[in-house]
Order: C-alpha cells, then structure tokens, then sequence
C-alpha cells in the first residue's frame, strides 16, 4: 500500500493544534501509539487512507499534511481580549473554526441583502468611546424599543426579548457553546465569552453559550455596544487592565442593565456584600450574578470577590448541564432566526440549492421543512 509523502512536521503541529494526543489520533486511526510516534518522527509514513483520516481528524485540509512549513494563522477579528493587562494567548482551533463559520454565514447574508436593496443600518457606528455610556444606552433603547416595562420580565425572558428586538433592528444574534455543530468541541469560556462583527448593512453579534445563562445578558448587552461604536473583535468580558473598546462596552452594558446613579443608592455597604445581590437582583430584574459585575465595575467590591462568585456559578451550571436540547432551537439560536428565515426563503424561491442552505444552516436537507415550520412558532 503506497505511502503518503507528507511533512512529518505538520503532523505534530495539526495534533497539537487540535488539541490531540498521541494515544486519541492512535485510538482513531486506529493504530499503536508508537506508529504515531514514528510517523512525527519521520521514522515511517502512514499510508494515504491513513493521512486523510489524520486530516479529518485534526479539522485541516488534506493537503496541509504535505506543506513545507505549519501555516501561520491569525483571527480574523481584532482580539480584545486580555490576561493581567497582556495580550491573551492564541486562539484556539474552536475559536478559530467559529469565527470562519460566522464570518462565511455574514457574506452570504450580505450579498443577500444587497441583492434586495437593503439600505445601511444607521445605529452602526453611531458613537465613538469618546461618547458619554449614558447617551449610548439611551439610543440604544430607543433603537430596540425598550422601555421601562421590559425590565419586569425576569433576566431569560429579558434576554429573550433583547434578541428579537435586536434582530428587529437588523442585528443578527448568534449563539452557541460548540464550534461549528460538532458537539465534541464545546467552546471555552475561559477564552472567549463572545464576539461582535461591525457592518453597516449585517452586524453580528455572537454569544459563547457555555458560559453560565445568567451570565450571557451581560455579553449580549456587551457586544451590542460594539456595534454601536463600530467596533469588532473578539471579547472576554474582562476590565482590569482591559482595552479601550472593552472599558466602554463593559461600561454600557453595565449602565444598560443597572443604571449606576439608582444602584449607587441602593447598595447596603452595612451588610455583607453577597447579602445585596438578590434584592438587588429582584428590583432590576436581572441575575445576581449581573449585579454581583456591577458591584465589580463601579469598586464595591474586589476581582478576586467578583472572580470567585462568578466561578462558583459557572461550575454549579456546568454539573447540572444536561443534553443538547431540543435540535431546532438549537439549531435556530446558532444561526439566529433573521438569517435562518433568509437561507429558508431564499430555498423556497429556488435561488437557492437545498444542499447549500443545509451546508449554511448546519442542517440536514431532510429537516430544513420542519427547521422552517419551527421558525414561526
């Protein structure tokens, strides 16, 4: 059986990249441990069947295994994120793999739109970091029709109702806590808890769904303000020693859920500061844990404080998790309901291959009948 003349270098790096060890590609392949060791080392080669499987595996093209050198690969986005003040580490292959999916989903949405004559969305853009966070929050409101009332609602059906005014508005809201519909790849919060993409005719804003649900308002919110400024790049809800644009995307969302001059007022420094947060909570319809972030941001209490409590709540989510979910919903939060009723449409008109609006959407052309039924209940 003939061998494959690949780069034994790139098969160490696609490993490694993939976040693979020696014994996982062995136990795929399937083959001994020290096979894989030989063939990194340059000892011996795996055959073509073998190396396409290695490709598969590692979430690469085939003809990367036969490169002279790893490609050098970078975000696509500006990265906002930051580590103690330092730029953070380099993205992940889930990372990378979700913002490519987004991206390719915003182009054809684009297209799409001007296609139709779509005019410019006129929010995008509209204020600089120089804006005071209060003026912003206010357009912002009155862009999504919000009104006081909304608060009553309790911080899911809040949530809920934040994403379908943003898709209203032209926004399209993705969310998800895997890459690219592979559940074996759940996303790390540690790394990113969400990212914006800026453009006047079809801004994106995505949500790390693995992230705790009471912490996902303040990202929604977080990432809105990027739009607002005009801003993209990927975030990790981090302050200290953060960016500029994260400083005053983190100060909009935070006046947008908890308005500082009334939360100033009603903070109770008398007592334990845990004991403020679910009164606190219960009078902004928000979660605990949002205000636990306000009291954070505006000094009340300490990172480390904040830090610890925030832990403690993503762990308690993370032992209850259960399955998937129900498929359509899920599949309808990861490609946002504005660009799955797009994709449908434009597949109901026939401009649109079947094949190619399930390769879109994720979903298999057999479901996308029932995927479409699902979007208007």
């Amino acid at each position: 059986m003939s061998q494959a003349l690949i780069n034994p270098q790139i098969l160490t790096w696609s490993r490694i990249r993939a976040g693979l060890s020696e014994m996982d590609v062995a136990s795929k392949l399937p083959v001994k441990a020290e096979k894989v060791s030989e063939w990194e080392a340059g000892e011996s080669r795996p055959t073509f069947k073998q190396a396409q499987k290695w490709a598969t595996l590692a979430h690469i093209p085939f003809g990367f295994l036969f490169l002279r050198e790893p490609p050098v690969e970078k975000l696509p986005l500006p990265d906002l994120r930051t580590v103690e003040g330092m730029a953070s580490s380099e993205p992940s292959l889930d990372l990378l793999d979700t913002v490519k999916d987004v991206l390719r989903k915003q182009d054809w949405y684009i297209e799409y739109l001007q296609d139709h004559e779509r005019e410019r969305l006129p929010f995008v853009g509209r204020y600089s970091t120089r804006a005071p966070a209060k003026e912003v929050v206010a357009d912002i409101r009155q862009t999504l029709g919000v009104n006081a009332d909304a608060r009553r609602l309790d911080y899911e059906n809040y949530m809920r109702m934040l994403i379908e005014a943003a898709e209203a508005a032209g926004i399209l809201v993705m969310r998800s806590g895997i890459a690219v519909g592979n559940t074996h790849r759940k996303l790390n919060v540690g790394e990113f808890r969400g990212f914006a993409i800026s453009n006047a005719l079809a801004p994106v804003v995505f949500i790390n769904s693995a992230d705790a649900p009471s912490a996902r308002l303040f990202t929604l919110m977080h990432e809105l303000a990027h739009i607002w400024i005009g801003s993209s790049g990927i975030s990790d809800g981090n302050t200290t020693g953060g960016r500029r644009e994260e400083t005053f995307c983190n100060a909009v969302a935070g006046e947008f859920l908890v308005p500082e001059d009334s939360f100033r007022a009603l903070w109770n420094s008398d007592i334990p500061w845990e004991d403020n947060l679910a009164p606190l909570a219960s009078h902004y319809h928000v979660s605990p844990l949002v205000i636990g972030r306000r009291a954070r941001d505006l000094g009340y209490i300490g990172n480390d404080q904040y830090g610890a409590y925030y832990r403690r709540i993503l762990k308690a989510f993370q032992n209850k998790e259960g399955g998937g979910g129900d498929y359509y919903r899920t599949a309808t939060a990861k490609n946002s309901t504005r660009f799955s009723n797009a994709v449908i449409a434009e597949a109901r008109s026939g401009r649109l291959l079947l094949r190619d609006a399930g390769k879109l959407l994720g979903v298999q052309p057999a479901k996308l009948r029932t995927y479409a039924s699902k979007l208007t209940e």
